[in-house]
């Protein structure tokens, strides 16, 4: 009786020390003078536990980079049995499948149309189509560069993107900036989708993070639960940016993409006077279109902060660039993706609104599913280790993109320094399916191939089969504007072929005789403090020559008259800001998704374009 006296007394012992030691640690990663222990240590379990989960999948990981072969055989052969009696295991005969030979024998590579028809059963409430558990959510694509497609999503790949890539990169996020782990809370920009239901109550929307489906989190963020359920964007923005101005101790910035905390940062600098005010007097503003019962809510939350508005009133004195650091003094990283058409925001984020603070790009990801995770939060240009784990893979070599069934590569045949065509099968039954990126091997990470991505396939210039790619003309563009046209700063862009303009009523100013490219550019002088409303004969010449120096199948039209020289359209300040809320009136896309379409295909976007040229 006496020993076990001694060991409970020891192991009573060992847990006052344990609960001593934690209650010193959440104590010493505290922020908040006003805070309770009870809200920091919730605090500190959910982002102490996520770090814990994520040394453990970082190891996982790792081990599965050592032999990529190996792995992506284990994870086929595993989606493979888990839906051998579907529907469409049957029709395609996958029950033949014993080895990744035969799988790539007997199915051929699919695109959307081959899936639509087994998507709308499974919509309808037909079971075991697909796959043989019920999808979890049907996930709508952006539909921002093309037509908008319904992906169902296993739960199965919901719990994989959290452990296998939230989970890690949270892991090497907290090891690069050991300041994230102060108990701050984040700027979280995301919305509250229009979700719509299947007849069996399966939520169809997007499969981007959003309000509705990370409750257990909210309370680490400055918005408030009922901020996210107003729906109209330049309000939500407001209250976003209203309650995160009020938290002097902000540590992170986060969304999507770059182009979303841009769009917030400029709201923060037109509206900070107005939110100065509104912290001052403790309310929202009564000039905010709002739900009334909304309004009174937020108003019982907020109380009169003087001293925080002549803090926000001094952090306005020192113009655009550093602004985010002044109201926030603590803040340490950004957090978004910065990779392809988000290049540009990114670009002006660094350069101004967030100067000196780190943007972090940890994801590759998209509708269908996690491809890749960014474990070098420092370097850059941001680059992804594609996960063994979380798809597989095949890459269709760049010269053979215009095949219908080219042969493709695995992981382990890939080489450094080429560019393909990504092609998946993931959990969720869609099986070497060509979902449109295009990315470059860069390096290997142990057997494992480290990618940038460069564009969606369908995002190219070809009015004659020369095929300037979305990257390509990007480059071309940023350059002729940054080295050669004085005092000016790309702000945004958008292009589109000539052919897209037929049967549409445009300015005789824009006809021409042979095809030709369009180019939408929204412009601002060095210091960003005004836009620039006209360019030259000779910078579009500037231009035009550019492309024909960059591209050998452009000059060669170019100079047998079979391409007419670019057409360059400059647009008013905001015009892009306008495209956007246009666009996302109009289409399925959730503003946590919309990318800015830098190839117009859609007439109407065409038409909203027009309508804002500056005359020269």
């Amino acid at each position: 009786m006496g020993v076990v006296k001694k060991i409970l007394g020891a192991s009573a012992a060992g847990v006052t020390c344990t609960s001593l030691l934690l209650a010193y640690d959440i104590q010493r990663h505290r922020v908040y003078p006003d805070q309770t222990f009870s809200q920091a240590a919730r605090h500190y379990m959910v982002v102490r536990s996520l770090s814990l989960m994520g040394g453990i999948y970082r190891r996982r990981l790792e081990r599965a980079t050592q032999d990529v072969k190996a792995a992506q055989r284990e994870f086929l052969l595993g989606v493979l049995e888990a839906n051998i009696g579907t529907q469409y295991s049957v029709d395609m005969g996958l029950d033949k499948v014993k080895t990744v030979k035969d799988f790539l024998t007997i199915h051929p590579l699919t695109r959307y149309p081959d899936y639509s028809r087994y998507v709308h059963r499974m919509l309808s409430g037909e079971k075991n189509v697909l796959m043989a558990e019920d999808p979890s959510v049907f996930a709508v694509t952006s539909g921002t560069s093309g037509n908008s497609n319904i992906v169902p999503m296993a739960s199965r790949q919901t719990k994989l993107f959290f452990l296998e890539g939230i989970s890690v990169l949270y892991k090497c996020m907290v090891d690069a900036f050991p300041q994230t782990k102060l108990l701050s809370k984040d700027f979280k920009i995301f919305f509250t989708p229009n979700w719509r239901y299947t007849p069996d109550g399966i939520p169809i929307g997007p499969n981007s993070a959003s309000p509705d489906r990370s409750r257990d989190l909210l309370h680490l963020y400055t918005t408030p639960e009922v901020a996210y359920e107003v729906k109209s964007e330049p309000e939500a923005i407001y209250l976003y940016l209203l309650f995160a101005v009020k938290d002097k101790h902000v540590g992170m910035v986060e969304a999507n993409f770059a182009s979303l905390i841009f769009q917030a940062m400029s709201a923060l600098e037109s509206k900070l006077p107005q939110l100065a005010e509104d912290v001052e007097l403790g309310r929202i503003n009564p000039d905010l279109n709002i739900d009334a019962g909304i309004r009174q809510k937020l108003d019982s939350i907020l109380s009169p902060d003087p001293a925080r508005a002549k803090e926000l009133r001094q952090a306005m004195q020192g113009g655009r660039v550093g602004l985010a650091s002044r109201v926030w003094p603590g803040l340490s990283m950004l957090m978004a993706a910065d990779t392809g058409t988000f290049d540009l925001y990114a670009e002006k984020l660094r350069n101004s609104y967030c100067k000196g603070v780190p943007l972090y790009s940890p994801i590759y990801a998209a509708s269908e599913g996690l491809l890749g995770v960014n474990i070098w939060p420092k370097e850059l240009p941001s680059r992804y280790l594609l996960h063994p784990r979380s798809q597989f893979y095949e890459f269709i070599p760049d010269y053979l993109m215009d095949e219908d069934q080219p042969r493709t590569r695995m992981m382990h045949q890939v080489k450094e320094g080429h560019t393909y065509e990504l092609v998946i099968t993931n959990p969720s039954c869609l099986y070497r399916y060509r979902f449109g990126d295009v990315v470059k091997v860069v390096g290997f990470h142990n057997q494992c191939p480290i990618i940038e991505f460069k564009y969606r396939k369908g995002q190219f210039l070809n009015v004659r089969g020369e095929k300037i790619s979305e990257a390509q003309f990007y480059e071309i563009l940023k350059g002729t504007i940054t080295k050669i046209w004085a005092d000016t700063r790309l702000a945004d862009y958008c292009c589109l072929e000539s052919v897209v303009l037929e049967g549409m009523d445009v300015p005789e100013d824009m006809k021409t005789s042979q095809p030709c490219y369009h180019v939408f550019v929204e412009l601002e002088t060095d210091d960003g403090m005004r836009d620039v409303r006209t360019v030259s004969k000779a910078q579009r010449k500037m231009l035009d020559d550019a492309l024909m120096v960059h591209s050998y199948p452009y000059s060669s039209f170019r100079h047998k008259g079979s391409i007419a020289p670019i057409q360059v359209h400059v647009v008013p300040r905001g015009s892009f800001y306008d495209l956007r809320r246009f666009i996302l009136g109009r289409a399925d896309a959730a503003s946590n998704q919309y990318k800015v379409p830098r190839v117009l295909r859609k007439q109407e976007a065409v038409q909203f374009m027009l309508e804002r040229r500056l005359k020269q």
